[in-house]
């Protein structure tokens, strides 16, 4: 590593560079020009801009050269592939660094999950900053992998890749003074604090905000957004795949309050990432809607890496690293080549050989259930009508549906032509008898049943079926890859993806994880099935913190009167 002598000896000329980028197009995120100039980058670091010569002479005339972008809030383990494949796709899209919330992985591992998750990020070409989980379990309404309270975090905040305590959110928690959630977000001290307030407003929306959370990602309408900006808050733009606000928000962004937000994408699939793009694909969109270049740019660097001060992130400017992206142009806004640290790490669209390859680290099977029979699947009945969980397309609140019920023989069960079909969420950490059972609306299935190991937060088996026999196949073939999504029929799996890293993620690259994630949609669809992405609709029926009505292994839970409630609503 070179010293500060000689740091100041090759910015003013006196000594060569190692790499110059000369005569593009320079992005500056700090002044929202743009013009042309030289880029020097010495021992990864940007020592001058202007006119230098270097030991290696980069031609990128008439390119356009913009700060690495950042995603400020993503969940790795919802892209379902390891970080090493995770780099693989969205590196070469312009994206270097990002800020994760493992807390998918900390449900079913907890510290062990963590400690993962940050080994699994050394040697790759992106930067992997960590939010602690303030919530694992979620909510106290659900049985987790692993339960992690204040003092469990506390070591861990010295960390350098620590940045502080992710999205707290159970909000109603907070509101009634939960002694270890406000440990957390005390112990966080001069590091940051992320929400996460779905409706969250008024007085209670003050509550949240003066005890110390600082951002939110949750606000899906314009007043919403501006409701908790003008409370402080930051506002995390979100386009993920079943969560796309972006669009809906853009229209509070103004030259005043820009330097209040920034682009996350918190849950996205490997069809959205590879076909779509990541933190690109919302430049373009921004752009798109009429947001100058240089300002959609600055939501996707400055303004994330100044919240999470990161000092030497998120600009071209002496002193930053040198996270640098090379554009061909700003209308179609194609990243040709992409450096970390100075080093040239993606050319069109591929990862280049790395010097070092990312560690495989192994993890302990995490798919734990006991026995089953048909008998768990029952539902015996005790009224006329029922209250069946709501999905709503392409959003993770869901509605509460009271609906006759249909009766056989003193059984509940599913009734597909109304399109009421049974769910239930089985406990898979430590083969406890715990399964929750209800009903589910909207998703549209006809025949045989669809099974997920990824249930946000605990990520507990949910499975979805017009019968119980399926619907047991379903569960034992989740058990059978050690976590997964399967689709079944009349006995038989129709498509399955294998997930065995913590029954979340494959071992297998994105792209695989993308044909078989289309196999399943594909299969889900000759079963009547008509809404995009089932698998993760799916996933968030189980989400005890985001309104209305969730179902846990514990049972059938009313998220805005924060109770357990009965199936039947008479």
């Amino acid at each position: 590593m070179a010293g500060l002598g000689e740091i100041i000896e090759v910015a003013r000329g006196e000594k060569p560079c190692d790499t110059v980028l000369k005569g593009g197009n320079m992005i500056n995120v700090f002044s929202g020009e743009i013009y042309p100039a030289d880029i020097a980058i010495f021992d990864g670091i940007i020592v001058g801009i202007g006119s230098y010569r270097g030991k290696e002479e980069i031609d990128v005339a008439g390119k356009f050269i913009s700060p690495g972008f950042i995603d400020g809030h993503v969940h790795i383990e919802s892209s379902m592939v390891e970080v090493r494949e995770f780099a693989r796709a969205v590196v070469p899209r312009g994206t270097t660094s990002v800020v994760i919330d493992p807390h998918e992985i900390a449900n079913v591992f907890g510290l062990e999950g963590i400690q993962y998750m940050l080994r699994s990020s050394k040697f790759n070409p992106l930067n992997v900053f960590l939010m602690l989980p303030s919530c694992v379990p979620a909510t106290e309404f659900e049985t987790s992998g692993s339960s992690l309270k204040g003092f469990d975090l506390y070591p861990l905040l010295t960390e350098k890749w620590v940045l502080g305590i992710g999205e707290v959110m159970n909000y109603p928690g907070v509101l009634r003074l939960d002694q270890d959630l406000l440990d957390k977000i005390t112990m966080a001290d001069e590091k940051r604090v992320d929400g996460h307030a779905p409706d969250l407003g008024g007085r209670d929306l003050c509550a949240y905000v003066a005890a110390g959370v600082k951002s939110d990602h949750e606000a899906t309408t314009v007043e919403e957004a501006r409701e908790k900006l003008r409370l402080g808050m930051r506002i995390m733009l979100r386009e993920g795949s079943l969560t796309k606000n972006l669009r809906d928000l853009l229209p509070i962004i103004t030259s005043d309050n820009i330097g209040r937000c920034f682009f996350v994408t918190d849950d996205r699939h490997p069809k959205d990432i590879l076909e779509e793009g990541h933190i690109d694909f919302m430049v373009r969109t921004t752009i798109a809607y009429g947001i100058k270049p240089v300002s959609a740019i600055r939501l996707a660097t400055l303004n994330c890496a100044e919240y999470f001060k990161l000092d030497n992130l998120g600009a071209i400017a002496p002193g930053f690293s040198a996270d640098i992206l090379v554009l061909d142009s700003l209308d179609d806004f194609k990243v040709e080549m992409v450096f970390k640290r100075g080093k040239l790490v993606a050319r069109d669209g591929e990862l280049l050989p790395l010097d070092v390859s990312p560690p495989k680290i192994n993890l302990r099977s995490s798919v734990n259930v006991k026995f089953l029979t048909l008998d768990d699947f029952k539902i015996t009945a005790k009224g006329k009508k029922v209250r069946a969980i709501g999905i709503q397309p392409k959003q993770i609140k869901t509605r509460e549906v009271i609906t006759e019920a249909r009766i056989n023989n003193g059984l509940a069960e599913s009734d597909p032509e109304r399109d009421l079909i049974k769910v239930a969420v089985v406990e898979r950490h430590h083969a406890s008898d715990n399964i929750g059972r209800g009903f589910l609306k909207g998703l549209g299935l006809k025949q045989g049943a669809m099974a997920s190991s990824v249930s946000h937060d605990s990520h507990n088996i949910v499975v979805a079926g017009t019968n119980d026999e399926d619907m047991l196949e379903a569960v034992i073939d989740i058990c059978r890859m050690k976590g997964g999504l399967t689709i079944v029929k009349d006995g038989n799996v129709l498509a399955r993806l294998p997930l065995p890293v913590a029954g979340l993620m494959s071992e297998e690259p994105m792209g695989k994880v993308k044909d078989d994630l289309e196999n399943l949609d594909r299969a889900a669809r000759t079963l009547g099935v008509p809404i995009d992405d089932p698998f993760m609709a799916l996933s968030f029926v189980t989400l005890a913190v985001v309104p209305d009505l969730k179902l846990t292994d514990l049972g059938l839970f009313d998220v805005r009167q924060f109770k357990f409630v009965d199936v039947f609503a008479e």
